[in-house]
């Protein structure tokens, strides 16, 4: 499972014409990809990882408070083509995602997991045409992958 993480000041998504998430102030903008092998697992790693990342700047500047410590938010987005492919040719295959039904099983289940942490989340739709607009914080953006979180564990 991959998430891709950037700190905002504010969020929006619009889903297939729908306004889904609108949130101002300190927040985090999460994409998140399914691959085909993971699990409640990866997702449960994933979300304790993003509610407690470090990416915020205490009052002398340093990145020293997560998400909870801002009592800030979080708009998590589907994104499939995180675990797109770009190996061979210049068109991206997508084999390695999850099937439709185990993503949007395990996207419902990180999403709760991140809420359950107690950072109050807003999402598009799972599988819809979306637009999101952002106004980037930093910028900070950082790349998390539950594969790696596993091996640190070892």
């Amino acid at each position: 499972m991959l998430v891709i993480i950037q700190r905002v000041s504010e969020c929006a998504v619009v889903a297939d014409g729908n306004l889904t998430a609108d949130r101002k102030g300190p927040g985090l903008l999460v994409l998140l990809g399914v691959a085909k092998d993971d699990s409640e697992h990866d997702a449960d790693l994933l979300a304790e990882k993003v509610s407690k990342l470090r990416i915020f700047s205490d009052e002398t500047g340093k990145m020293n408070l997560s998400v909870l410590d801002m009592e800030g938010y979080a708009v998590v987005v589907s994104n499939f083509t995180l675990c797109g492919s770009y190996r061979r040719g210049n068109r991206p295959d997508f084999m390695n995602s999850a099937d439709p039904e185990t993503a949007e099983r395990l996207y419902g289940y990180f999403i709760g997991k991140l809420g359950s942490l107690g950072v109050p989340v807003s999402t598009g739709v799972f599988g819809a045409d979306m637009k999101i607009s952002m106004t980037a914080d930093g910028p900070v953006t950082m790349q998390l992958d539950s594969e790696v979180l596993k091996a640190k564990r070892k």
